[in-house]
């Protein structure tokens, strides 16, 4: 997608969103703010696609390709430093438009964690950004100091439900309130397996499928489940893509706020990927059916 294409996509959204939010904002006793240089739906776009460039910092991003090669597209560029100061105000429009680009139930949906570090682990004691709410985790790469991706997505590779939670949060706490708009069968690894979890799912109209460890005993499976249930290697998939592409795993962001927006902007970025990972269920109509 272009950069003006992406603008287009951020401006018709913020057409629709805005209303509502200055409403909201108003009713909650909120005074009307003045209009700076930069439009909301500017800020939104040029977060976004940070995330669809081959920069590793915003810094360099912003001041040697944004202030550089596209003065044209931006004619009232502010200064990096007062943008930064921008960033927590589309917050809420960030989030609102990732809720819009979820994708549809299909009925078959894989759930997934990742591990987002905030610093390295020997440098724990003097972190201070996130020291409140980021927690010690362990994975099976070994332990981290941060928080936790939760990512729901259908056979397609497209967003269902996300959820952020501290390091600490096992995997399968936030499931029930992610899937809770979702029905039919939901694959995860062996991190998810808990009776009590598949009987709370089965009562909201899942069927939670997982691999079984080692020393459990084997059960009958529909071939189907059983052919899925392997290609749960395709929110992992989305996960490398979301870290060494859209580089949603940052560990210098100066504030709990920037960390959050980068976050839901690459995460909106990987939204609008032309091509994404997915099972093509389509082209397989037995599979379909």
């Amino acid at each position: 997608m272009s950069l003006l294409e992406l603008f287009c996509d951020v401006d018709d959204f913020m057409l629709r969103f805005a209303p509502q939010w200055k409403a909201i904002q108003l009713a909650a006793g909120k005074q009307r703010e003045r209009q700076g240089q930069l439009w909301p739906s500017e800020v939104m776009t040029i977060l976004i696609h940070f995330h669809q460039s081959h920069y590793r910092t915003f810094k360099a991003y912003y001041t040697e390709h944004i202030q550089v090669h596209l003065t044209g597209e931006f004619p009232h560029l502010v200064s990096y430093q007062r943008l930064i100061a921008l960033i927590p105000s589309v917050m809420v429009p960030l989030l609102a438009s990732l809720q819009s680009r979820y994708g549809a139930c299909t009925g078959i949906s894989f759930i997934g964690s990742t591990s987002l570090s905030v610093c390295d682990p020997k440098r724990i004691s003097q972190h201070r950004v996130s020291a409140v709410d980021a927690k010690r985790g362990k994975t099976s790469m070994g332990w981290f100091f941060g928080f936790k991706l939760h990512l729901a997505v259908n056979d397609r590779g497209e967003l269902l439900a996300c959820c952020l939670t501290p390091g600490n949060v096992d995997d399968r706490t936030p499931v029930p309130e992610m899937v809770k708009k979702l029905r039919g069968s939901l694959f995860g690894d062996r991190g998810y397996l808990s009776a009590s979890l598949t009987q709370l799912l089965f009562e909201q109209g899942f069927h939670l499928i997982t691999r079984l460890r080692k020393h459990m005993k084997n059960h009958l499976m529909p071939l189907l489940d059983k052919l899925l249930v392997r290609k749960r290697v395709l929110i992992e998939s989305i996960i490398d893509q979301l870290k060494n592409i859209s580089q949603i795993e940052y560990a210098r962001h100066r504030s709990p706020t920037n960390f959050v927006v980068h976050l839901i902007a690459g995460l909106i970025a990987y939204s609008h990927q032309d091509k994404k990972q997915g099972l093509h269920l389509d082209e397989h109509p037995l599979l379909a059916a």
